[in-house]
C-alpha cells in the first residue's frame, strides 16, 4: 500500500504531474472512437505577446480548465484550444524602446530590419505567459498552439479581407479618425480611454464681417479655432434665425466663414453657438459633410501646428499653441472669460497620450450588414450572455454601431493585402503581389503600408485556429465551439466582432455561451494597477500557497459578472482545505494495509446508516456541482465541494468510521469500512479535480484499484439508486443530537476526553433512529451511559438540557461537572462581566469619547457593552439553576 507523505509539498508534486499530463498527451481530445458524447470546445482569449501572467489570467484561465476538465471527465471529446496575440500597438512600442535602448530610432532602420526584431521579441517573450499558465495546471492541446500571426491565421486574414472588400464591405476614404500622436497610429472607439479631467472653458469673440458687433463662443480646445470654418445653430433655434447667412471673421487667421443651420447643435448648451472645425472633431467632420464645408487642417500626427494654422503657430505643439492662441486673443481684446471645466478627454489605451481627432484615408468595414444579424443572434437567444445584464451592454453598442476602421499606420501586423499602380493608381486586392497592374500593365506596384487591426485576427479566432479557409477535420468536429470565458472590458473589442465574423464566415453562431467574469480587486476593493502598486503575481501566491489553493480562492465567493475582492485570509483558507483533504486522505490510505480492493465481493459488505448516509449525501453533492457548472457558477460549486469535504467527509464520516476501522472483532465492519471509505475519497477527489488538478492526481495515483490519470477518470454523476433521503434524515437527527450534547459540554467547560451520562427523550418515531445511532452517538458525544426513551424515563435533579427537533437532550450535571467548584467559578465570571460593563459604561457615559472617536469605535463599544450584559445574565441564570 502507498502512503502519502506528512504533509502536502506543492512545489514538489506541480511540476512532476504537468510534466506527466503532457508527456502522456492527455490534454489532446479523445478519438470518436472512444466515445459517445460528442464534443466541447473552448478557445482561449489569446493573451498579448508583451504581456505576463496576472490575477485577471489566473481567473480567467482557472474557469476555462474547471470547465474543460470537468467535460473532459465527463467523456467528451474535449478541446480547450490555447494561443497568443501579436497585439500590434503593444509590440511595436515594446520594440521601438528596445530598439531606442540600443540606440537605434525606427525611422533608421528598413521595415523588413524592424520586422526580423519583432520577431526576435515574439520568440523570446512569447511564449513567457504561456509558461507560466501552464503553472495555473492548464489543460490546453499544446500541440494545437496558435498565433494570431502564424501562417494560418494569416491566410484566414487576408481570405476574409479580400471576401469582404469583393462585397462592397470594406472601402477606402477619407475619414475622421482617432489619432495616437505617440503611437502614431489611429485607435478605433473602443481603444479610447476617457478620462474625467480638469479643463478649461474659453469664451471669445468673432466679430461680423459685414456689420458692428460679434458673436461669443466658448470652446475647451481654442488652438482649433485657428481651422474652424463656419459656426452652427440649431434651425428652430428663434434667436439667432435672422443671423443665419452671415459671416464672421475667425480670429488670428481672418478667415471669413458663414453662420449655418444645423439639427445637430443643442440650443440649451451654452450661448446655443459652435465652432465647426471639420478637420479636428468628429461631430463637426459630420456637420461638415452635410453642409459641404472646407476642410482646414491646423494640427498634424505629430500633435503640431501645421502652415495652415498661420505663421505665428505653424510648427508650435498643440498645448503651446493654446497657450500663444489665448494670449494672442486678450492682446486683441477677443477674450471674454476663462472658466474651469470638468469634461472627459480621450486617451490612448496603450500609452495614455491624449489622442487627436485628424482626417486621414483609411481602411474601413461597413458594420451594418454585419450588425444586424449579430445582433438578431442574441435577440433570438441563440447566443446567451452570462449573466444577462450583459447582453444589454452588448446591444446598445451594436444598434449605435459606426463603420470600423481597420487599418493602422505600423509595420507589425497583418499588412493589408492591396497593391497600388504608381503609374495609373489602379487599386489591386491579393493574397500575392501582382506581377503587372490589371489596368495599365505596368509593373510599378507597391503594397499598402498599413496593417490591420489587431482585432480583425482576433475576431476570427474561433474559425481561424481550427483551420479555416481549409476545410479541416478540427473545424468540422469543434465549430461552433461551446463557451467563450472572458472579462466584460472586451465585450466591443472581440465579443462582438467575434459573433459578426462567424456568422458570416461560417454562417453558424462562433459559441452559444458567452460568460462574462468581473474584475479582481484588492481587499479594499479598488482595482489592480502599477501606479497603485497593489497588483499581485500569482506566480509569487503559488510559491507560497501553491496552484490549488490559489484556483480554488478565485472561485470561492465568485459570481457571474460581478468583481471579487481578494484577500490573503482566503489564500490560508484554501491551503488549510487542501491540507485538510490530504491529511483526510492519509488516514484512509494508513487503515487500507490489510484491504485487498479486488478480492472483496458485495455480499460481504454490510453498509451501516452512517455508509447509507454518506453515498446518498456523495450522490446528491454530486447533482448540485452538476448543476451549478451548467450554469457557470463557480462560486457555489465551491461552496458545495468545501461544505460536504470538509464538514460532512472530515468532521462528520472519517470521525463515524474509526471505530470500525480500529476493531477486528467483526471482520466485515471493517471491510464494510474500508470499502465505503476509498469509495468516497475516489469519488470526492474526481469532484474536486477540475478545481484542484495537482493535489488529486497526487493522492489519486496512490489509490488503490486506480488506472491512469485522474484527468481521464469518469466524473461523478447523481445515480438515483444511491439517493438514501431516509438515511439522510436519520443522520440530520443523530448528529444534531450529537451537536447540542458537544455544545452543553463546552458551555459547561466538560474536559473533552470525560465520558458522561445522557438521557435522550423522544416521540416513539425518532426514538428507534436515536437507538440506531447508539453508538454513534456514544463515540462522539463521549458518552458512557445512555438512555433513551419516552416521557416516561426518570428526570435527575440538575440537568442540563437542549431540544432538538423533538428530541431532548438531558445531561445531569452531577457526575458531568464539580457543583460547588463551577457555582464558584460562576461567580468570578460574573464580577469579571461586572468590571467590564462598568468600564465599558464609562466609556460611553464619557461625551468626549462619544463625540470625537470614530463611529465605528463608539459602535463597537455598544456592542461590547451589550454582549457583556447578556453574558452576565446569563451566568446569574446558570448560577441559580446549580444552586437549587
Amino acid at each position: 500500500m502507498k502512503n502519502l507523505e506528512k504533509t502536502y509539498n506543492p512545489a514538489k508534486s506541480e511540476d512532476k504531474w504537468y510534466n506527466y499530463w503532457l508527456e502522456n498527451n492527455y490534454f489532446a481530445p479523445r478519438e470518436e472512437s472512444e466515445t459517445e458524447k460528442g464534443t466541447f470546445s473552448i478557445v482561449m482569449p489569446p493573451p498579448n505577446i508583451t504581456g505576463q501572467l496576472h490575477m485577471g489570467h489566473a481567473l480567467d484561465n482557472t474557469l476555462q480548465d474547471i470547465l474543460t476538465r470537468w467535460k473532459r471527465m465527463q467523456g467528451y471529446r474535449s478541446l480547450w484550444l490555447p494561443g497568443t496575440d501579436h497585439a500590434s500597438i503593444a509590440t511595436e512600442v515594446k520594440v521601438v524602446n528596445k530598439l531606442r535602448e540600443e540606440g537605434i530610432a525606427k525611422e533608421d532602420i528598413t521595415r523588413e530590419e524592424f520586422l526580423e526584431k519583432a520577431w526576435e521579441w515574439k520568440e523570446e517573450y512569447g511564449t513567457r505567459i504561456t509558461n507560466q499558465l501552464k503553472k495555473m495546471g492548464s489543460s490546453c492541446d499544446w500541440s494545437r498552439e496558435r498565433f494570431t500571426l502564424d501562417q494560418g491565421c494569416s491566410d484566414a486574414v487576408e481570405e476574409v479581407f479580400i471576401k469582404l472588400y469583393e462585397e462592397g464591405l470594406i472601402y477606402q476614404g477619407d475619414y475622421i479618425v482617432n489619432w495616437c500622436p505617440s503611437c502614431h497610429t489611429t485607435l478605433s472607439d473602443i481603444e479610447v480611454e476617457h478620462q474625467e479631467s480638469e479643463g478649461k472653458f474659453y469664451h471669445y469673440k468673432y466679430p461680423y464681417k459685414d456689420r458692428e458687433g460679434q458673436i461669443t463662443i466658448a470652446t475647451t480646445r481654442p488652438e482649433t479655432m485657428l481651422g474652424d470654418t463656419a459656426i452652427a445653430v440649431h434651425p428652430s433655434d428663434e434667436r439667432y434665425q435672422d443671423l443665419v447667412g452671415e459671416k464672421v471673421i475667425v480670429p488670428l487667421v481672418n478667415r471669413e466663414i458663414e453662420i449655418i443651420a444645423d439639427e445637430y447643435v443643442d440650443s440649451d448648451f451654452g450661448t446655443g453657438m459652435v465652432k465647426v472645425t471639420p478637420a479636428h472633431d468628429p461631430n463637426d467632420f459630420e456637420i461638415g459633410r452635410r453642409n459641404d464645408l472646407e476642410i482646414v487642417t491646423v494640427i498634424d500626427e505629430d500633435a503640431k501646428m501645421t502652415e495652415a494654422a498661420g505663421e505665428a503657430y505653424a510648427g508650435l505643439d498643440r498645448y503651446q499653441a493654446r497657450k500663444k492662441v489665448i494670449k494672442d486673443l486678450e492682446k486683441e481684446g477677443l477674450l471674454v472669460k476663462i472658466e474651469d471645466h470638468q469634461h472627459n478627454v480621450g486617451e490612448c489605451y496603450r500609452c495614455d497620450t491624449v489622442i487627436e481627432p485628424l482626417i486621414s484615408k483609411q481602411w474601413f468595414v461597413k458594420m451594418q450588414p454585419l450588425a444586424e444579424p449579430a445582433i438578431a443572434a442574441v435577440e433570438e437567444s441563440d447566443i446567451n450572455f452570462v449573466p444577462d445584464r450583459f447582453s444589454k451592454v452588448y446591444m446598445n453598442w451594436m444598434n449605435n454601431i459606426r463603420d470600423w476602421c481597420i487599418s493602422r499606420q505600423l509595420w507589425w501586423g497583418h499588412r493589408i493585402p492591396v497593391y497600388y499602380c504608381n503609374d495609373c493608381d489602379e487599386v489591386m486586392v491579393s493574397k500575392t503581389e501582382p506581377e503587372t497592374c490589371s489596368n495599365c500593365g505596368s509593373s510599378n506596384l507597391r503594397q499598402d503600408e498599413d496593417v490591420l487591426d489587431t482585432w480583425f485576427s482576433s475576431a476570427l479566432w474561433p474559425f481561424s485556429t481550427l483551420g479555416w479557409p481549409e476545410e479541416t477535420a478540427d473545424l468540422e468536429s469543434f465549430y461552433p465551439t461551446d463557451v467563450l470565458v472572458t472579462g466584460r472590458d472586451i465585450i466591443f473589442f472581440w465579443v462582438a466582432r467575434m459573433i459578426f465574423m462567424g456568422l458570416k464566415f461560417q454562417d453558424q453562431k462562433p459559441f452559444s455561451d458567452i460568460y462574462i467574469h468581473g474584475l479582481i480587486r484588492d481587499a479594499q476593493g479598488r482595482k489592480m494597477s502599477k501606479s497603485l502598486g497593489n497588483g499581485i503575481d500569482p506566480l509569487d501566491i503559488i510559491d507560497q500557497f501553491g496552484t490549488d489553493a490559489l484556483r480554488f480562492t478565485l472561485i470561492t465567493g465568485n459570481t457571474p459578472g460581478n468583481d471579487m475582492r481578494f484577500r490573503e485570509e482566503r489564500l490560508e483558507a484554501s491551503r488549510n482545505f487542501a491540507n485538510k483533504i490530504w491529511n483526510a486522505s492519509r488516514f484512509v490510505l494508513m487503515n487500507l494495509e490489510d484491504f485487498e480492493l479486488a478480492s472483496v465481493q458485495k455480499e460481504d459488505l454490510k453498509p451501516t446508516l452512517a455508509d447509507n448516509w454518506m453515498q446518498s449525501r456523495l450522490n446528491t453533492v454530486a447533482g448540485e456541482i452538476d448543476k451549478t457548472l451548467a450554469r457557470y457558477d463557480f462560486g457555489e460549486m465551491a461552496s458545495s465541494l468545501y461544505d460536504f469535504i470538509w464538514n460532512e467527509f472530515c468532521d462528520w464520516y472519517i470521525e463515524l468510521l474509526k471505530a470500525r476501522l480500529y476493531q477486528d472483532q467483526d471482520p466485515k465492519a471493517k471491510l464494510t469500512a474500508q470499502y465505503y471509505a476509498l469509495n468516497t475519497l475516489e469519488s470526492l477527489l474526481r469532484l474536486l479535480h477540475p478545481v484542484m488538478p495537482f493535489i488529486t492526481e497526487e493522492i489519486w495515483q496512490k489509490l488503490p484499484g486506480t488506472e491512469g490519470t485522474i484527468m481521464r477518470a469518469k466524473y461523478p454523476q447523481q445515480k438515483e439508486n444511491c439517493l438514501n433521503s431516509k438515511a439522510e434524515e436519520k443522520m440530520e437527527l443523530i448528529m444534531n443530537v450529537i451537536k447540542a450534547v458537544r455544545n452543553i459540554r463546552n458551555e459547561m467547560k466538560v474536559n473533552p476526553g470525560r465520558r458522561i451520562k445522557a438521557l435522550l427523550t423522544a416521540p416513539e418515531s425518532k426514538i428507534e433512529i436515536l437507538k440506531e445511532g447508539r453508538e454513534y452517538i456514544e463515540n462522539l458525544a463521549r458518552i458512557k451511559d445512555l438512555t433513551i426513551g419516552g416521557d416516561e424515563l426518570e428526570r435527575p435533579d440538575k440537568v442540563s438540557t437542549s431540544i432538538v427537533k423533538e428530541v431532548e437532550v438531558i445531561l445531569p450535571l452531577a457526575g458531568m461537572i464539580d457543583l460547588d467548584k463551577e457555582i464558584e467559578r460562576m461567580k468570578k465570571e460574573i464580577k469579571e462581566m461586572e468590571f467590564e460593563i462598568k468600564r465599558a459604561q464609562g466609556k460611553l457615559n464619557n461625551e468626549g469619547f462619544v463625540n470625537n472617536a470614530p463611529a465605528d469605535l463608539v459602535e463597537g463599544e455598544k456592542q461590547k457593552l451589550k454582549e457583556y450584559q447578556e453574558k452576565k445574565e446569563k451566568l446569574i441564570e446558570r448560577q441559580k439553576e446549580l444552586a437549587k
